[in-house]
């Protein structure tokens, strides 16, 4: 896509993540966002964070969202979702991802999930703030493991769970997602997606845009990148995640990556490579 940056035009934007190589199925991430606006994303984990200056705008489940300072931001794995300033010094936030395995594995309950994206709390927003940070430059494994259980203790009261595994029937979309996430190294078309769930291409366009709120390709990018990240932090080199991942080659890596985290592929896996 033409005019989006290699790195951060901006000398106010920057973002930083980091992986705790003892504890696996946390990513901590640091970003200050002034000019920048995100693209859907996905994250294949639950994200947890706060503002701590300024404010954003987001789109969540196709409702757009303000996070102020002290907000409280909750949400739920594979989840698309934009972020761009609400103000004219943008926002700075702290964020941890956590994979749903490890809530589940370190709590003994299953089935977590979030019902509202944002929630005003400005103590719990401060405690959290303060753990992730704590998080950040803890090296002692035993430690991380007591943030991190003080962490999920501080945003429990906004989860929901279950101790016995209860699910509704999939909806038939959930076929396509899962289709994605099994082809996304390969090219992808519209009519054979459209076949997956027995509709036209027009209907399905339609109908899938409707039910999460992006078009196909806009997912199949999202879980492509996602991926692209799993093999940087691996240490796999940028020019074989951009073929692995099917994409064109490592300009393309680049450019879209850059687009919906804010930071170049090299640049990130040098942050959080094991």
């Amino acid at each position: 896509m033409q005019g989006v940056p290699v790195q951060f035009s901006d000398k106010k934007d920057n973002a930083q993540f980091r992986h705790l190589p003892q504890l696996p199925g946390v990513e901590l991430y640091h970003a200050h966002i002034s000019r920048y606006a995100f693209e859907p994303h996905t994250h294949e984990a639950f994200g947890i964070g706060t503002v701590t200056r300024g404010a954003e705008r987001f789109r969540y489940r196709g409702v757009q969202h303000v996070a102020a300072r002290d907000s409280l931001v909750l949400m739920n794995p594979d989840e698309l979702h934009t972020g761009e300033a609400a103000t004219e010094d943008g926002w700075q936030y702290r964020m941890i991802y956590l994979e749903p395995d490890l809530v589940e594995r370190v709590t003994g309950s299953r089935n977590w999930s979030f019902s509202e994206v944002l929630k005003h709390d400005p103590q719990r927003a401060g405690d959290i703030s303060q753990l992730i940070n704590r998080l950040w430059s803890e090296n002692d494994l035993l430690a991380q493991q007591g943030l991190l259980l003080n962490l999920i203790e501080t945003f429990r009261p906004y989860a929901q769970h279950q101790s016995g595994v209860v699910q509704d029937p999939a909806h038939r979309f959930e076929h396509i997602r899962d289709y994605l996430h099994d082809n996304y190294m390969h090219p992808v078309m519209l009519d054979e997606l459209a076949a997956v769930v027995s509709l036209s291409p027009y209907h399905f366009q339609r109908m899938f845009k409707a039910h999460y709120h992006v078009t196909p390709h806009q997912m199949l990018m999202a879980i492509r990148l996602w991926h692209a990240k799993r093999l940087l932090t691996s240490g796999m080199p940028a020019v074989h995640v951009a073929a692995a991942c099917g994409l064109t080659d490592q300009a393309h890596l680049t450019r879209a990556f850059s687009q919906r985290y804010g930071i170049t592929p090299v640049r990130y896996q040098k942050q959080v490579a094991r």
